[in-house]
């Protein structure tokens, strides 16, 4: 296997997956707070919001959050190039294009995973986003996130002729899952499941474009694997595992850095005057703390704290006593 070829600190060593309804710029705020070094993503954004609804809302974000990556989800060369743009003047550090979901939804706009049966078009989008981003005067990457893999397009070499479209556009900096993609028969969650991982064929990938940053995503739940996987690509992202058990990502941020991984209790606290700003700015508390639910997985008093934030956050009025509160079970376990 290939040594991956990227620095030890390199930008797409570690990222957290852009997951829809969850990785809000509360949830990313809450994760650079574990790992100051990982890559975050936005949730995927359409370009058409951006463009032809100009909902600019959907490009807040802290800037404690860097590097942070936006995903835009789209078609249209040249509404894709104008939303790339637009991110890129919000300060993203990088623009990536969204080859990968496979929901109705994402189908019936023609984007996604269907673009990998088209990529020709992707590679299109991703020139008119390259010039766009570029005469606006930034350098910012862009990037693509695709599958494997589309329904019966699964063979080595469809994703070998996608990839070679994608270094002709440009490209230098690709994310694989490693399933292929239903289009039609499996929902979202089982396009996650069901379809059978197969790193090796990213791994392959690594060896035949060597000079292609490769980051590998699909199934990855541990240190270990995290470790495992950088043996033979440049880079790891990490989905819902990162979000159930948002403290794997200080454990990886350790092992691959060195150090103790903060405190469970530590990273609260630091997180405080973020939640004291939101609430004083309108902003739910629910919204920021449905993100926390699982810091204390696996841990004494992990069921109480969930439940206290869970039945109390919505509530008038929820402010950071309720935290202190759900905080009171897992001290008393310890």
């Amino acid at each position: 296997m290939t040594k991956a070829t990227l620095p030890f600190d390199a930008p797409w060593r570690v990222c957290v997956a852009p997951m829809m309804d969850w990785t809000d710029r509360h949830c990313r705020y809450f994760h650079r707070l574990l790992s100051p070094r990982a890559r975050l993503y936005t949730e995927m954004v359409t370009s058409a919001a951006l463009v032809r609804g100009g909902q600019l809302r959907l490009l807040e974000h802290s800037q404690q959050e860097h590097p942070v990556a936006l995903q835009l989800g789209g078609s249209d060369a040249q509404e894709l190039a104008r939303a790339a743009l637009l991110g890129a003047q919000a300060g993203y550090d990088e623009i990536n294009l969204n080859v990968g979901c496979p929901s109705d939804r994402v189908q019936s706009g023609r984007f996604g995973a269907c673009l990998m049966l088209e990529p020709a078009l992707v590679g299109q989008c991703v020139r008119a986003m390259r010039e766009a981003v570029r005469a606006g005067g930034h350098v910012v990457p862009v990037t693509v996130k695709c599958r494997i893999g589309v329904d019966d397009q699964d063979a080595y070499a469809d994703l070998q002729r996608f990839v070679e479209a994608m270094l002709e556009a440009g490209v230098e900096v690709l994310v694989v899952h490693a399933r292929k993609a239903w289009l039609q028969g499996l929902s979202p969650k089982e396009n996650r499941e069901i379809p059978p991982l197969d790193y090796d064929r990213v791994y392959r990938l690594k060896q035949e474009f060597a000079g292609l940053t490769v980051v590998i995503n699909g199934g990855i739940t541990t240190v270990e694997q995290v470790r495992e996987h950088l043996r033979s690509v440049d880079g790891v992202m990490l989905g819902r595992a990162a979000y159930h058990d948002p403290y794997l990502l200080a454990e990886i941020e350790a092992s691959l850095h060195g150090g103790v991984p903060p405190g469970r209790e530590t990273v609260l606290a630091h997180l405080r005057p973020y939640v004291e700003a939101e609430l004083a700015r309108g902003t739910a508390l629910k919204h920021i703390t449905r993100h926390l639910l699982g810091l204390y997985q696996g841990q004494p008093g992990a069921r109480a704290f969930r439940r206290v934030l869970s039945e109390g956050a919505h509530r008038p009025g929820a402010g950071w006593a309720l935290l202190e509160s759900a905080l009171d079970p897992v001290r008393a376990a310890a």
